[in-house]
């Protein structure tokens, strides 16, 4: 019986920023999707998805498989190390358990993915070991790339290699495990859709319009390298609204490398870790908007029963927020709950393993 298990994932800084080519800094949560099963004696691979009262059926092919369904997942990672090489020549049965919010901003689908794809690595015929970068490269492949679909790299990589990760994606994508010595979080549902057009409407296409306009009066304008110090320049070239999202992206970029400089020196202390969270936030919420009255509610609740900062998580309008809560988590917990909010206490956890 081979059995592999996958974290969720939480972004602690950088939200919002990975499209622009900006940096982020992820963790796995431990809250993971598992799967466990064997080979069968004929060409057939079935799937029990009992959580979702689901069960999915499709047989071993030397080629690719045709897609059926929207998001194809499961057809989509057995194509693409298909495309790898691998031959699968018999069939498979396997079940899979999870307890990652779903549609919330954790990353379920791309654990799921890198989940699947590294389960069916070790069923092939030559059993394969990726690294677990490789693992989240393929698992991108799989969700977005065969599906044309918008998105990074982020969810996929931080899931596979665990712990906290430090994320680049230009000018090629790499990435640094960083060992922060922090303590408990606390991981709160919403339970409301999240409005991702209308969020990305302000929070992406509105910025990535803007950087061209700004490159069209500063052609040597990067937010890599663009000096914070500097921006009253465009000022007067800007409106109002343009230059508040402008303040806010540099801001954002700059306490994600706060963190970074202060992860990496282990002079990052509980009470700096939150009020970085919380300022973060507090411009998520006031120039991208990407907040709602809930989470707010939620995250008021938190603060006043002894968390120290926090944030709503993924693309927002609903979903998923955090809270950083290393005193006393559990009451942290309680008052979320009270105000309508549904929590989980949460640590840093490891990557994809197998068993």
């Amino acid at each position: 019986m081979l059995k592999i298990s996958t974290p969720g994932r939480i972004c602690l800084f950088g939200e919002h920023q990975d499209y622009l080519g900006l940096p982020v800094i992820a963790a796995a949560i431990s809250r993971r999707v598992d799967m466990s099963g064997n080979h069968r004696a004929d060409k057939q691979i079935i799937i029990h998805l009992p959580d979702i009262d689901a069960e999915l059926r499709m047989e071993v092919s030397e080629e690719r498989m045709l897609y059926v369904q929207k998001r194809d997942y499961f057809r989509s990672g057995y194509n693409v190390l298909i495309d790898k090489g691998l031959t699968f020549s018999k069939g498979i049965e396997c079940t899979v358990h999870g307890n990652i919010p779903i549609n919330s901003g954790t990353s379920s689908s791309s654990a799921l993915l890198v989940t699947w794809i590294h389960f069916l690595s070790k069923m092939a015929d030559i059993p394969t070991d990726f690294t677990s970068k490789e693992l989240g490269e393929m698992a991108f492949q799989a969700e977005v790339v065969e599906f044309g679909e918008p998105g990074g790299m982020m969810d996929h990589l931080s899931t596979a290699i665990g712990k906290a990760v430090y994320l680049e994606f230009e000018p090629k994508t790499t990435a640094q495990t960083l060992e922060p010595n922090v303590g408990s979080f606390v991981l709160a549902d919403s339970c409301e859709p999240k409005d991702t057009i209308g969020v990305l409407k302000r929070a992406k296409f509105a910025r990535l319009e803007l950087i061209d306009r700004i490159k069209n009066y500063l052609p040597t304008f990067s937010l890599h390298d663009f000096d914070s110090n500097e921006k009253e320049k465009l000022k007067d070239f800007l409106s109002e609204d343009d230059y508040t999202l402008l303040v806010g992206t540099l801001r954002n970029r700059d306490i994600l490398r706060e963190a970074l400089t202060l992860f990496e020196n282990n002079l990052m202390t509980d009470e700096l870790l939150g009020n970085l969270l919380l300022e973060h936030h507090q411009i998520l919420r006031d120039v991208l908007q990407i907040s709602t009255p809930k989470i707010e509610k939620m995250l008021n609740a938190a603060m006043e029963a002894g968390a120290l900062g926090g944030k709503i998580n993924g693309s927002g309008g609903g979903g998923c927020m955090f809270v950083y809560a290393p005193n006393d988590p559990e009451k942290v917990a309680s008052a979320i709950e009270k105000v309508g909010g549904k929590s989980y206490v949460i640590k840093i956890d490891e990557g994809t393993k197998s068993f």
